[in-house]
């Protein structure tokens, strides 16, 4: 058993081999200067700038004999997998410097240099948001007897929450790092927090870092 303090006072608790750190979309399209946001005119800055956050996750868990997941966004070459309103508006698979833009096996596609997954950690490749949606995410979970999950990874109200309601939707409990987490844009992410808070904590539980990192170390 293992204890995180959240930032609204309450205490996330959980059994360590029941838990996965999930890290969301790391990506070098999402975080590389070089990458699809930047190439389309974003400020990736927070992005990119809780590299160092996810980081210490990843150490935290490692060290501890945590579960950690990967998920990459990413979609096929001949784009068979890219529903008709998201390739209406035009980025999946546009050349880019990193080659086209979430096309598997393409430069952009892959992870950052620093938060490349480990021998063993599974890697989910996900052809949309939500990290349950038409991948084995749910049955791997299951295999492992994974009931809680730790959450971080980009972009906050995008791929993050929409994993995360998935995730709530099929009876995980679920743990926001909130400042392992970011969006393009400061008010999405600050916005998507606070409807996680909304109605009693809908969405589950919330907490920083070091508070996360303090817990899987001392559990």
């Amino acid at each position: 058993m293992f204890s995180v303090f959240c930032d609204d006072g309450r205490v996330f608790e959980a059994v360590r081999a029941s838990t996965a750190l999930l890290v969301i979309d790391m990506q070098r399209d999402f975080l590389d200067s070089n990458g699809m946001c930047a190439a389309r005119g974003a400020d990736i800055s927070h992005l990119a700038g809780v590299v160092p956050a996810v980081e210490r996750l990843l150490a935290a868990a490692r060290e501890s004999a945590t579960t950690v997941i990967h998920t990459r966004e990413g979609y096929a070459p001949d784009l068979h997998d890219v529903h008709p309103p998201k390739r209406a508006r035009g980025s999946v698979g546009t050349p880019g410097p990193l080659g086209r833009f979430l096309i598997r096996g393409e430069p952009g596609h892959d992870f950052v240099d620093r938060l490349r997954p480990w021998p063993g950690e599974p890697v989910v490749d996900k052809p949309g948001f939500g990290a349950f949606y038409r991948t084995e995410l749910d049955a791997l979970l299951a295999e492992r007897g994974i009931s809680h999950l730790v959450i971080c990874g980009v972009t906050t109200q995008c791929c993050v929450a929409s994993t995360l309601r998935e995730a709530t939707d099929r009876g995980f409990w679920c743990l926001t790092v909130s400042d392992a987490c970011a969006a393009i844009e400061p008010a999405h992410h600050d916005a998507t927090l606070a409807v996680i808070r909304s109605e009693g904590d809908l969405f589950g539980w919330i907490a920083r870092t070091d508070d996360v990192v303090a817990g899987l170390r001392g559990g």
